[in-house]
């Protein structure tokens, strides 16, 4: 469980710093609801990141149970 953590804070650090990357660079000052500003676009990409790296995520296998119907 702690290395699911670890994963998903990682991906949530990547894309945060990709979001404001994003931007420095190429964001739009007016109009844009998303990367007009470095903090929406920081979490935007954290948010982003976090489902990233989750939808790599193996399923745990199941506990089987002995259902008898009578």
């Amino acid at each position: 469980m702690k290395r699911t953590w670890l994963i998903t804070g990682l991906g949530i650090a990547l894309g945060a710093v990709a979001g404001w990357a994003y931007w420095y660079w190429w964001g739009c000052t007016e109009g844009c609801a998303i990367t007009s500003s470095p903090v929406n676009s920081s979490l935007y990409g954290g948010l982003m990141g976090a489902l990233l790296v989750n939808s790599f995520k193996k399923e745990e296998p199941r506990a089987k149970t002995n259902k008898t119907d009578h």
